[in-house]
């Protein structure tokens, strides 16, 4: 049994690994096109809304169905589905169009792909492994993402370099089929489903409504949702400026953007390192509050820097990258754990869902925030912010109580 979830694992984590490296270099090719081709932290923010927005709206009804179908199956067809999407936006570059509006339309498709590919995938994990490797498990996800995360904004600099955009966005499109092929190779078990009534209006209403009364009837999750929710609010336009940050404040370029996005992979490959190698005895919910205390220091630290403290601001995000990865695997993990295999689904799209309606509106005030604040203060206020959330969730009884059952 030890032996058949390793290998399974193993193919997934292969084709992921792939996909992942091929997304993550084309998305940071757009990142740098759009850069320097329009200089606009507005441009930045309404392409990050085109990619989140759609997977909040769709977000609940997706998780319904995610809990109903066959997991594999909806992963496969998510996967194709972003791959055909990516082949028009290709396309439309190889024939001269390069539109704006095409690019966030063509971004919003593939956020409906994503509505359902990420929550089948973290609902399929508990079915694949036993429980007490869960963290552990987690942890891998990190290295695998991380190593992504370092590999793909140096793949998508260098073919950017070498090549027109719409050639570089062929890139997902290989990565897609490499993980549709590695699903096609493992079995993934779904869970019993106690109603079998057709997925009808009314039941996927019912359906979601259970959903929300899982949460809300577990107060610690509520709150963790909910401190998730504020501090995903004053991330999202921090992540927004980084490039711009990179270029504007400290002078830097393709490289130095590049640099900054490999050097933040390189923070999430040690995070992730510690749990899949360690599997520490600290509370989670310890663990992801200090995180969040951590993660808040660095942006405001940055903010802080003068023109000429480039490599310390290169230091500042190696040390936010291991704390988002402490942070991601501890948060999954604690929902994997809390919740039953038969509801994942639906608990996961639902708070990505919910985290993505504030960043909207977080990201909408980017442009104003960059053009009147400033990139630097923007780092500093919502640092200051994110680091608050830390601390006021260790004075949260009913949060800081979960997990420890």
């Amino acid at each position: 049994m030890q032996d058949t979830w390793k290998k399974k694992f193993t193919i997934l984590w292969i084709g992921q690994f792939i996909s992942l490296i091929s997304s993550s270099a084309v998305n940071f090719a757009i990142i740098i096109w759009l850069s320097l081709e329009t200089g606009s932290a507005e441009v930045l923010a309404f392409a990050a809304i085109a990619g989140l927005l759609p997977q909040a709206v769709i977000g609940p009804f997706a998780g319904v169905y995610i809990d109903r179908w066959d997991r594999k199956k909806t992963m496969i067809f998510a996967d194709g589905f972003v791959a055909f999407c990516t082949l028009i936006m290709s396309v439309s570059f190889y024939l001269g169009h390069e539109s704006l509006w095409l690019i966030y339309t063509m971004l919003g498709l593939r956020s409906v792909g994503s509505a359902f590919h990420m929550p089948a995938m973290q609902a399929a994990i508990p079915m694949l492994a036993p429980q007490s490797e869960l963290l552990r498990i987690a942890g891998i996800n990190q290295i695998i993402q991380s190593v992504s995360s370092i590999a793909g904004p140096a793949l998508g600099a260098l073919a950017i370099g070498f090549s027109s955009i719409g050639n570089v966005l062929l890139l997902d499109i290989v990565g897609a089929l490499v993980a549709i092929t590695a699903l096609l190779f493992i079995h993934i078990p779904n869970p019993e489903i106690a109603e079998q009534a057709k997925a009808s209006f009314d039941q996927v209403w019912k359906d979601m409504k259970i959903g929300f009364q899982e949460i809300y009837l577990n107060k610690g999750l509520l709150y963790l949702f909910l401190y998730s929710i504020i501090a995903m609010f004053c991330i999202m336009p921090v992540a927004v400026l980084f490039p711009l940050m990179t270029i504007n404040h400290f002078g830097g370029d393709k490289f130095e953007m590049s640099l900054i996005e490999i050097i933040w992979g390189v923070g999430m490959l040690l995070g992730g390192s510690v749990l899949g190698i360690w599997k520490p005895n600290i509370n989670k919910v310890v663990m992801i509050n200090l995180m969040n205390i951590i993660i808040g220091i660095t942006f405001s630290w940055s903010g802080w820097l003068t023109a000429a403290q480039f490599i310390f601001f290169a230091i500042l995000t190696a040390v936010g990258g291991v704390a988002a990865s402490l942070y991601n695997a501890s948060f999954t993990t604690l929902i994997q754990e809390e919740i039953k295999p038969n509801m994942l689904g639906r608990v996961f799209s639902l708070y990505y869902s919910l985290i993505v309606i504030p960043s909207v509106v977080g990201l909408l005030c980017t442009g104003f925030i960059a053009d009147f604040i400033g990139i630097s203060q923007t780092f500093v206020i919502l640092g200051l912010l994110i680091s608050l959330v830390g601390v006021v969730s260790f004075f949260t009884p009913s949060l800081m109580k979960l997990g420890s059952k």
